[in-house]
């Protein structure tokens, strides 16, 4: 292969047929996976790098053909080049990742092998702290009407899962576990939830909580009697946790949100809006039923603003 310059730009990056079916396979983003505006820039943006580098590592612009049969050498070629240039391992896992999802487009139709892709391992992301949603995006995100299955009591059970996260600070595991006779009194003020290790706690509930839970009840088409589970798949069996995840991917596309935006986020979100609203550290360790006040003190690097004026505010020599 030739050697490319250091960000070498193309005026021609790539051949008719590749640049046709990446059209086709943006538009199905668009129409057929509703994806957000600004995914689709971002994908946009990945693979047109891609092709650019591409053309400079064949000495050419690629085609169809040439994209058909990437090898893996290829793609760490790639990666190596943009981590050269600064790229970070957050945006080479996402441009990856478009990449990715171009080749499967390909292979689907019948014009690629994506293979490489697939076997090829996004660079290891570095641990950050916790990010939640804003509490407009949080609201949103719970609400029946933002839910896309068009099926009433799936939207109603969505939302429901998602504002027992958000309106209790559960874990997804934790709401799904739910017994069927579970929030059936609606002058209950808490609940008790076992957790990790098998201890209980008793969470508050809020009336909004109710209302979500006794909306999906009432469009339930299944029978939620004690012993069996609150929340029920499509058929009438157990809900599992990877059901909500996915549905809340799609929702996030829809919305707007950041890839960030998972149901376990509406966990973090509960407690950093409780601290952001003044509740204690030690309280809302309570309420997550973590075992270590360490723990719960991951959630405060998101809002160290906030902690910083209780201090100024409470300590006897601020």
């Amino acid at each position: 292969m030739a050697a490319q310059p250091q960000n070498a730009e193309f005026l021609v990056s790539a051949r008719p047929d590749l640049i046709a079916a990446r059209e086709e396979w943006l538009r199905s983003l668009k129409n057929t996976r509703r994806l957000a505006a600004n995914t689709l820039e971002a994908y946009e943006r990945d693979t047109r790098q891609f092709f650019q580098f591409l053309t400079g590592h064949l000495a050419e612009p690629p085609s169809l053909k040439d994209v058909a049969t990437l090898r893996i050498a290829d793609l760490r070629s790639y990666l190596a080049r943009r981590r050269n240039d600064g790229a970070g391992a957050r945006t080479l896992g996402r441009g990856l990742a478009g990449i990715r999802s171009f080749l499967r487009h390909l292979e689907k139709q019948g014009m690629a092998n994506a293979a490489a892709s697939i076997a090829m391992r996004a660079p290891k992301q570095p641990k950050s702290l916790p990010k939640p949603l804003t509490a407009i995006d949080a609201r949103r995100v719970v609400e029946k009407g933002e839910q896309l299955n068009e099926e009433p009591w799936i939207a109603a059970r969505n939302a429901a899962v998602l504002t027992l996260l958000y309106g209790c600070g559960l874990r997804i595991s934790e709401a799904l576990n739910l017994d069927g006779a579970a929030l059936r009194d609606a002058s209950a003020r808490s609940i008790p939830i076992t957790g990790k290790g098998g201890k209980t706690r008793m969470v508050p509930l809020l009336p909004i909580v109710h209302r979500a839970v006794e909306e999906y009840r009432t469009l339930c088409p299944y029978e939620l009697d004690a012993g069996k589970p609150l929340f029920r798949g499509a058929r009438g069996g157990e809900l599992h946790p990877a059901i909500i995840q996915r549905d809340m991917q799609k929702m996030r596309g829809v919305l707007g949100l950041p890839e960030t935006a998972t149901p376990h986020a509406l966990r973090h979100s509960f407690a950093t809006h409780l601290l952001g609203r003044g509740g204690d550290l030690r309280t809302i360790q309570e309420l997550l039923g973590h075992a270590s006040l360490s723990t719960t003190q991951v959630y405060t690097g998101v809002d160290t603003d906030r902690l910083m004026e209780i201090y100024d505010k409470a300590h006897p020599r601020a």
